[in-house]
C-alpha cells in the first residue's frame, strides 16, 4: 500500500495508517457504498473524512497502475493547489493507494471533515434558508474566482459545494475533486461552468447578474450563455434519465 502524508500529519502516521487497514471495520458512514464509500473517523482531537473510491474496472485497472494518477492522488494534489491558491477546500492529509505488479486496486483520500452550515444544493432547494439571494451572489463571486485564478471545477454541482457562515460571512468549500483543470478559460468555458448548478431559470437569472456585474459583461450575454448551457444540460439529463427507464421496463 503506497502512502502520502501531507507534512502537518506525518507525526499521525501511524493512527492514519491503522484508520485505512480498519476501514471496513471501523468508522462512520457519510456516504454509503455505492460507487464510492465516506466514513468518518476520529484522529487525535479532531474528525476526519476518508473517501475510498470503487476499485475500477478490468482496463482501467490497467489505466491507473502505469498510466493515469489515481483519483485518491488526483484529489490530494488538487486540494494541496486549491489551498496555494487560498481557494476553499477541506484541509487534505494523506492518500493510499492499493497496487500489485500488473493493476490498480482500492485507493482512498483523507482529509479533515469539515462540520458545514449546508451545501449548495440546500441554498437552491432550501426556500427557509435566509439571505438565499445574497450568498447565491457571494458563491457567484467565488465561481468567478475560480475563474479568474484558472481553477476549472468539472464537477461544480450542487453537492460539491460546502458552506460555512463564519461571523457575518459565508465562506465555500469545494469537495470531489478528482476532476479539475488549471488553464485560463474562455467565456464560454466559465457560462458552461454553471451548467450543472440549477435548472431554476430564477436562480440562474440572479448568478447571470452577479457574474456580470463583477466582471463588467454585458448582462444579456451572460445570461443568453449561461441559461442557454444550463438548458442544454438538463435536456440531456432527462433524456437519459428516459431511456434508462425505457429500458428498465423493456
Amino acid at each position: 500500500m503506497k502512502s502520502v502524508i501531507h507534512p502537518s500529519y506525518v507525526s499521525k502516521q501511524k493512527e492514519i495508517d491503522a484508520i485505512i487497514t480498519d476501514f471496513a471495520t471501523k468508522g462512520e458512514y457519510m456516504l454509503a457504498p455505492k460507487r464510492n464509500a465516506i466514513k468518518i473517523f476520529t484522529l487525535a482531537d479532531e474528525e476526519v473524512a476518508v473517501k475510498s473510491f470503487k476499485i475500477p474496472n478490468t482496463i482501467n485497472k490497467i489505466a491507473y497502475r502505469f498510466f493515469r494518477k489515481s483519483k485518491a492522488e488526483r484529489s490530494y494534489t488538487y486540494a494541496n493547489k486549491l489551498i496555494d491558491l487560498k481557494i476553499g477546500t477541506p484541509k487534505p492529509i494523506a492518500f493510499f493507494e492499493e497496487k500489485t505488479p500488473l493493476a490498480f486496486k482500492s485507493s482512498y483520500y483523507v482529509c479533515e471533515n469539515l462540520a458545514a452550515d449546508f451545501t449548495y444544493r440546500e441554498l437552491i432547494n432550501d426556500n427557509s434558508i435566509k439571505d438565499a439571494e445574497d450568498i447565491l451572489r457571494e458563491f457567484t463571486k467565488f465561481t468567478h474566482n475560480l475563474h479568474e485564478k484558472n481553477v476549472l471545477f468539472k464537477d461544480h454541482s450542487p453537492g460539491n459545494t460546502l458552506i460555512k457562515k463564519i461571523g457575518e460571512e459565508y465562506h465555500f468549500y469545494l469537495v470531489d475533486l478528482n476532476r479539475m483543470e488549471f488553464k485560463d478559460l474562455s467565456f464560454d468555458e466559465r457560462m458552461q461552468n454553471f451548467s450543472r448548478l440549477t435548472p431554476r431559470k430564477e436562480q440562474v437569472a440572479i448568478m447571470s447578474d452577479e457574474y456580470a456585474k463583477i466582471s463588467g459583461l454585458d448582462y444579456d450575454k451572460v445570461f443568453s450563455k449561461m441559461w442557454g448551457y444550463t438548458s442544454a444540460f438538463q435536456e440531456k439529463f432527462f433524456r437519459k434519465k428516459r431511456w434508462k427507464k425505457r429500458f428498465k421496463l423493456g
